[in-house]
């Protein structure tokens, strides 16, 4: 067939839109520099010192060569800090001492160390996932980092969940906030507060330090009959929030999470809707790196409906899960999501993340990985000591994750009726797809597209913000978008819009 080529040239100018915090921090194709300058004598040891009293310690922060006087610098974590390593994860408040001050509108921002993973990539290509699907989470990207002129290795660095993140994501951020740790199991112990202060914190309001809307809302989770819990539960908690936090940390066998251990989540009383809303957090162990004693294998091949023994301590999963409306909801949900959790969409994602971080990961000797086995983690399951682990056990390679994952959901979701999971679905002209995914230079081509004969397609940045919109009439098999050398590296969404339906793919530029 002989095509013809529809030719669009997409701008590198951006389309005006409304700059939300962190959104040219978290948009840079790029590795962040952040420098720490303490002036303290002997800062090692009272860093340590701090860390078990919860407090910051002043020192200068430099990120990407803007400097920020008398910020505050502290220890996070736990098993992450308490690894063997000196390569310690951090927590940043720029106004912690000097009100208002901020990078980007981001006074807090969090730095990993990744103690448990070889390939640096889990905790960024589960959380890129989640925001590019709409799913509530904090967004990441890489950073070096030196602590008085040396360098302390590669990290990532994490949107902190803080009041700008709830205005930025919700419209509001007046609501109740609640972290669930250590033990945030939403199981209801009774109507006093102090009953679930040990399992919970408050991050938002502590001064009212009111925790009836939680109680509320757990005693109502556990006591609602099942016949009412269909049209009950979403007087509390919203339902689409939970499927898409359920459904996500399935696909990534993320069991750091409500769904493995109990912990590691937000819920937020989102003021507008009265109801609770889901956050991820902390999911450097996706991928199935958090094993709960169970082998690769398994994990690999986890049920959709993975509960944790027992199950009554995770009543969220297990009185949904007990309902065939909910057991058919989770099922839509990872059907939906799984097209674009394959290798065809991720690994020239991982391909060229890879390229980015890797000369700053060869370069990092705080880390606990071999360059050899950073290599290859990004496609090879591991036989190695897990950190945390005494016994060691199987790390899995992020491709072959994907490929194996895959292969068990599309079995597994055949028996709820969804068997159009393939990435490339057949209509009307042929195999919908855009190629090259990784794009060096020149055009983007997309084939198949039977939509509609007047087509909108839309380019979006790993923000969420338009860079390019125009409304097209498709003659032919093929549409060529030529993209501007000057266009920034980056991940991208383009959407094809049409009265009949859209369509919509992925690409990196490099």
């Amino acid at each position: 067939m002989k095509f013809h080529f529809l030719c669009l040239f997409v701008l590198s100018a951006f389309s005006a839109y409304a700059q939300d915090p962190g959104d040219d921090f978290f948009a840079q194709w790029k590795v962040h520099d952040i420098r720490f300058e303490f002036h303290q004598t002997g800062f090692w040891d009272s860093l340590k010192q701090n860390y078990t009293l919860d407090v910051y310690m002043q020192a200068d922060v430099m990120i990407d060569g803007k400097s920020y006087h008398n910020s505050g610098v502290k220890f996070k974590g736990n098993s992450s800090y308490n690894n063997a390593s000196n390569k310690k994860p951090f927590r940043i408040d720029l106004a912690e001492y000097v009100d208002g001050q901020s990078h980007d509108d981001l006074k807090k921002i969090v730095l990993n160390n990744g103690f448990k993973d070889p390939s640096f990539l889990r905790e960024k290509m589960m959380l890129d996932f989640l925001y590019n699907h709409g799913i509530a989470g904090p967004r990441c990207g890489f950073a070096r980092l030196y602590i008085n002129g040396e360098y302390r290795g590669l990290y990532t660095v994490v949107e902190d969940v803080n009041k700008t993140f709830l205005e930025d994501r919700y419209g509001n951020k007046d609501g109740n906030l609640f972290k669930g740790d250590p033990r945030g199991t939403l199981v209801y112990k009774g109507s006093s507060p102090s009953l679930y202060s040990s399992d919970y914190e408050l991050k938002t309001n502590e001064k009212e330090n009111d925790w009836s809307d939680l109680i509320r809302f757990v005693d109502a989770l556990n006591r609602i009959p099942s016949a009412q819990l269909k049209d009950s539960l979403a007087t509390y908690m919203n339902t689409d929030s939970w499927l898409d936090y359920w459904a996500a940390h399935n696909i990534f066998v993320n069991l750091d999470s409500y769904i493995g251990s109990g912990h590691n989540y937000f819920i937020y009383h989102n003021t507008d809707s009265d109801q609770f809303d889901w956050i991820s957090w902390d999911v450097n162990e996706a991928f199935g790196n958090f094993q709960m004693g169970q082998s690769l294998t398994n994990l690999k091949n986890l049920a959709i409906g993975y509960i944790p023994t027992p199950t009554t301590q995770r009543p969220v999963m297990n009185r949904l899960w007990g309902e065939s409306y909910w057991k058919q909801a989770l099922a839509d949900r990872i059907c939906a999501l799984l097209p674009d959790f394959s290798n065809e969409k991720l690994n020239a994602r991982i391909d060229s993340l890879a390229n980015l971080i890797r000369q700053d990961v060869y370069a990092d000797t705080y880390k606990t990985y071999s360059n050899a086995q950073f290599e290859q983690n990004l496609s090879q399951d591991l036989n190695i000591t897990v950190p945390g682990s005494p016994a060691g056990g199987m790390v899995a390679g992020i491709k072959s994750f994907i490929n194996d994952r895959r292969t068990s959901l599309t079995g597994q979701l055949k028996a709820f009726g969804c068997v159009s999971t393939d990435q490339e679905a057949v209509s009307g002209t042929g195999v919908q797809k855009l190629y090259p995914s990784l794009l060096r230079s020149g055009c983007l081509y997309i084939t198949g597209i039977d939509i509609d004969k007047d087509i909108r397609i839309e380019i979006f940045n790993a923000t969420g913000a338009a860079i390019h919109a125009v409304l097209v009439q498709k003659t032919t098999d093929l549409i060529s978008l030529s993209i501007d050398p000057q266009v920034p590296p980056g991940y991208y969404v383009v959407n094809c819009i049409g009265g009949k339906g859209s369509k919509s793919f992925s690409f990196v530029k490099e």
